[in-house]
């Protein structure tokens, strides 16, 4: 465990710091970390303003005045990382959403109020979406192998079972808040008590379970008190949220119970659940002036004995036991420094023990340790079931052996720098922590945990954690603090390999994803750099298909026939034929007609469709090296394909209005530049796609040559799209015996014949001359 970096706030004088203040830190899926301050002075309170930080990018953070009353208590995202909640000490909570989705641009338009009663828990409402890392098989090649959807119901469901949306939060006073968003955008309130007596709150969590209920676990501050565990139910009867508590069985700390430890320990610092989805186990943390004890407990099922004469009354009862739900402990650890902070693992492991012994044998270790800070400003990674210490980090000046054991030491002269919240990423491969003079740090924690793995096995394990966040959606950035220059290459072909081996389905829910992940990767090496421009173009290309496809609409609704896309995309993928016209008239014409000025609002789209395939054919003479931009998309089949879709599109659309049509400096006043660029695209994508036709040049696998002939270079093969330029072939296409092409125009007709034939058939459509592609004058050369 490394530090990263470091974040500091301008130089504040020491006054301006509020000790008395905690200080709330939440960490999304998306990589953007939320995070209050203590900080104070005349002129502004910063303990009510949230900071938010995109994590790639930590020296750009963004303030938001959350407009609070008091200081912030509490901050919590939900599952898509978009929305975030903020509670502060005087009861009012805000929901705050992305402004057009900008992460500097943030907006709340709706919230609830416990007048006067501080916020000490909240959470979201669960919406019954739970994965499980099945470690031991990372080498199965189907995702729906090594990631299961676990059965998990939402706290609350809307009519159809969709899950509704909502917040719930504990105050300090024992009452229970909930918060429900309707599709309608009304917000429905219900506040009621944990219980008929109610008392103080100081400590307080949120847990959910497989049924839809809801564990609240409160503590009073004080060890010698028990910690309190209710059962929480949320419905909506009549247009309103009801909502019914009961109790379930309470513990006591067993520092409390020994004699040698009784009153060492006065007060209950830190209260968690281990998993916000597994409301089995829970972490408890007794702490003193100078040092800590923290214990882990289990609630687990156990039978109840029974007298013998109740047994004889009822022989119901002598032939099964009765069982009962009992809180037992799994651990603890020795006296300790006393804990300032405690985060927990997001990473959905399973905390039986077959599975860590399962993760113990495969030697993979993320997401099994939980972080504890102390106010000797040191970071003890331990296990979350054993608590043994796995790996530590000294944020002193003066460190010490990692093997010295996590014991109480002797407190230095002044007040350390110590973290007073902490965060753990969604893979566990990252910590984050706020310390009491108001600086961020990032810590990277290395998925070995301080073992000595091989480097096939780190590949594997870093392998299987990006495809989790492929699966997910959730931003990997966190696992790429730990991959290497030279485990570049690798990674990428490894995540290609599993990718091309799911469904066809999957592979287009993730296609774009893949993208991503592969230009993220290619960044962390020099040998690898170059092609991040291609797979940034080649996510613009799929979003620019995707926008242009949207637009076509069948002819007759509630068709069961394919989509007008999918259609285009089987046209284009079966005929092979160079001659765009001769694509055109397969495809039914009301499906392209659209708006003139949606068409001309889409011009400079199309514009750099146009421009991107005109700059891939004039690379070809450059083919040979790969430092080239658009190098990877000649040897891209797929991406070829769909630039040979938006190029029948565009053509289709010029019909309909030719002030849309790409711009180019045309050599002749009679070519059809459309068309040619076409044919040559075209023969570019059928070496692509045809392996016989892409072994004719061994030297660049299946690539034609290179445009001209330079000193070196080898000939131009007779398939090579090169040679159109300098000769004109004759017409190739497929005939019927009525000398008809497929689509039932004379396939020897000119393309200004065969363009008017087409317009014929589509309403509105007017010809222009072969030679233009634009009326627009001067044309102007292309981007």
């Amino acid at each position: 465990m490394d530090l990263a970096y470091v974040c500091e706030w301008e130089r504040w004088p020491k006054s301006t710091h509020c000790p008395s203040v905690p200080l709330a830190c939440a960490w999304s899926c998306r990589n953007l970390i939320a995070f209050t301050t203590d900080l104070r002075n005349d002129d502004q309170d910063l303990t009510r303003v949230i900071h938010i930080l995109d994590t790639e990018h930590p020296w750009d953070v963004h303030s938001v005045s959350s407009e609070h009353s008091e200081a912030i208590t509490c901050l919590e995202w939900d599952q898509s990382g978009s929305r975030l909640l903020s509670a502060d000490a005087d009861g009012q909570i805000k929901c705050w959403s992305m402004a057009d989705h900008l992460a500097n641009s943030w907006e709340s338009h709706v919230g609830s109020l416990v007048e006067g009663d501080p916020i000490v828990a909240l959470s979201w409402l669960h919406n019954g979406v739970k994965l499980a890392l099945h470690v031991e098989k990372s080498g199965a090649s189907s995702f729906g192998e090594k990631f299961s959807r676990v059965k998990f119901s939402p706290s609350l469901t809307l009519f159809g079972g969709k899950p509704m949306e909502g917040w719930i939060a504990v105050t300090v006073s024992g009452l229970v808040t909930v918060s429900l968003l309707k599709p309608s955008g009304q917000v429905l309130t219900s506040t009621e008590s944990l219980c008929r007596l109610r008392g103080r709150v100081a400590l307080a969590d949120i847990a959910f379970t497989g049924g839809g209920n809801i564990v609240v676990a409160t503590a009073d501050g004080s060890s010698a008190s028990p910690v309190q565990f209710y059962k929480v139910c949320v419905s909506v009867v009549s247009e309103k949220c009801r909502i019914d508590t009961e109790i379930l069985p309470s513990l006591f700390m067993r520092c409390t119970t020994d004699l040698n430890r009784k009153d060492k320990f006065p007060a209950i610092t830190h209260l968690k659940f281990l998993a916000r989805d597994m409301s089995e186990q829970v972490l408890l943390c007794a702490s003193s002036q100078t040092s800590s004890i923290v214990e882990c407990w289990s609630l687990r099922k156990e039978g109840l004995p029974v007298n013998n004469v109740f047994q004889q009354i009822s022989p119901v009862v002598g032939d099964k036991q009765p069982m009962i739900l009992k809180w037992r402990i799994l651990s603890a650890t020795n006296d300790l420094d006393r804990v300032s902070a405690v985060a927990l693992p997001k990473l959905p492991i399973s905390l039986t023990n077959t599975d860590l012994k399962v993760a113990s044998d495969t030697q993979f270790y993320p997401g099994l340790g939980l972080a504890l800070a102390f106010h000797d400003g040191s970071v003890h990674i331990v296990h979350r079931l054993s608590l043994q210490s796995m790996a530590v980090f000294y944020n002193s000046a003066a460190p010490r052996s990692a093997d010295e054991p996590a014991i109480k030491r002797p407190r230095a002269s002044g007040p350390a720098v110590h973290f007073k919240a902490m965060q753990l990423s969604w893979t566990s491969l990252a910590l984050v922590g706020i310390d009491n003079h108001g600086k961020l740090s990032m810590l990277r924690i290395s998925p070995s945990m301080g073992h000595t793995l091989d480097v096939s096995l780190a590949l594997r394990h870093l392998l299987f954690l990006l495809e989790y966040c492929m699966v997910t959606g959730y931003d990997w950035w966190d696992t790429l603090l730990h991959v290497q220059p030279a485990m570049v290459q690798s990674l990428v072909e490894k995540l290609h390999e599993e990718y091309t081996r799911q469904n066809a389905a999957l592979q287009q829910v993730l296609s774009t994803r893949i993208l991503a992940m592969k230009a993220s990767l290619c960044k962390l090496s020099p040998c690898t750099v170059a092609r991040v421009c291609d797979y940034h173009a080649k996510l613009f290309l799929v979003a620019v298909s995707s926008t242009l496809k949207s637009l076509l609409r069948p002819h007759f609704l509630n068709t069961p026939d394919k989509s007008p896309g999918d259609r285009l995309t089987e046209v284009c993928s079966k005929i092979t034929d160079a001659d765009i016209d001769k694509v055109m008239i397969n495809l039914k014409t009301e499906e392209f007609v659209l708006d003139m000025n949606t068409l001309q609002a889409l011009q400079q789209l199309l514009q750099w469709v146009g421009d991107f395939v005109l700059y891939l054919l004039a690379s070809l003479p450059n083919q040979g090296s790969p430092l080239r931009p658009g190098h990877s998309f000649l040897r891209d089949g797929p991406s070829l394909g769909l630039l040979r879709e938006l190029m029948v599109v565009i053509r289709i659309w010029g019909l309909l209005k030719p002030g849309c049509l790409p711009v180019y400096t045309a050599t002749s006043d009679t070519q059809d530049s459309m068309s040619l660029l076409f044919r040559l695209l075209t023969k570019l994508w059928i070496c692509c796609e045809s392996p016989a036709l892409g072994s004719q040049h061994p030297r660049h696998g299946s690539v034609p040559g290179p445009v001209a002939r330079t000193p070196g270079s080898h000939r131009l093969g007779p398939q090579c799209p090169a040679r159109v330029l300098s000769e004109r072939q004759p017409c190739a296409c497929p005939r019927a015996p009525d000398g008809t092409s497929p689509g039932g125009v004379p396939s020897c007709q000119t393309p200004a014949t065969r363009k008017a034939a087409w317009c014929q058939l589509v309403p509105g459509a007017r010809a222009s001359p072969v030679g233009s592609t634009s009326p627009r004058s001067p044309p102007h050369r292309p981007r």
